[in-house]
């Protein structure tokens, strides 16, 4: 009985009008939706609904070519995807790797999304001696990453809106462990009208002196912590007082 229930449901999904559709049509649908979690769902409803929000016409892509011959939307590195992309963009970084990040700077609004099930799948890991893994001067979001850094922090905040969703900071273990942040902002004031913050939720924090340093006009503000067996997961904004 479940087997044929289950077969009378594919069948109902594949006759559903909006099936009916071309690929055009579909993926211009498709761009309408925010980036997480909206379009990132919908990639996991079938395989035709996959290829097309994962077009490079809706994301940029970080991973190591299969093929030597080049394929639109799909970069090497995330430095060269963040160069090549347009403002408003979202770069999907592969799972199963390791990406090498120091002080890439992020000047136009985009949104970076690890492609694993777990934030622990997609690493980006800042070189010894780098300020931070990723340096932010635009309205930015970050999501499903493990972002590692030591002796800096993981992500300098310079300016704009920075939202950080189900990722991993993680400042690795040293003597100089006052030294390390997982989170630095330097914003200041805000001017005509411009709003500075960071918003973190549901994010595990490991290591560094603290979760979140300030060096600016912005403060750390509703703070709320959940207490896992091995970590804890945070939430909470840095504003202007």
């Amino acid at each position: 009985m479940p087997k044929k229930k289950l077969a009378a449901e594919d069948t109902g999904a594949t006759s559903s009008p909006i099936c009916t559709l071309d690929d055009g049509c579909l993926m211009h649908i498709f761009s309408f939706l925010s980036p997480i979690p909206d379009r990132y769902n919908t990639a996991l409803v079938c395989h035709r609904w996959r290829f097309l929000a994962c077009h490079p016409r809706l994301w940029l892509r970080v991973e190591r070519p299969i093929k030597t011959t080049f394929e639109p939307g799909v970069f090497p590195t995330l430095e060269a995807a963040i160069s090549a992309a347009r403002p408003g963009d979202t770069i999907l970084i592969a799972a199963g790797s390791t990406n090498i990040a120091s002080a890439i700077q992020i000047k136009k609004t985009l949104c970076l999304i690890g492609a694993g099930t777990n934030p622990d799948d997609t690493v980006l890991t800042c070189s010894r001696g780098a300020d931070s893994a990723l340096e932010f001067l635009s309205t930015c979001k970050v999501a499903n990453l493990t972002i590692r850094a030591e002796l800096g922090c993981c992500l300098l905040h310079r300016s704009g809106r920075l939202t950080i969703e189900g990722c991993v900071l993680q400042c690795e273990e040293n003597p100089l462990d006052y030294l390390s942040c997982p989170i630095m902002s330097t914003a200041t004031t805000p001017v005509k009208g411009e709003l500075h913050g960071v918003t973190v939720a549901r994010t595990r924090i490991e290591g560094g002196a603290k979760a979140v340093c300030t060096s600016g006009a912005l403060v750390l503000q509703h703070v709320r912590a959940i207490y896992s067996r091995a970590s804890v997961f945070f939430w909470f904004e840095v504003a202007a007082k």
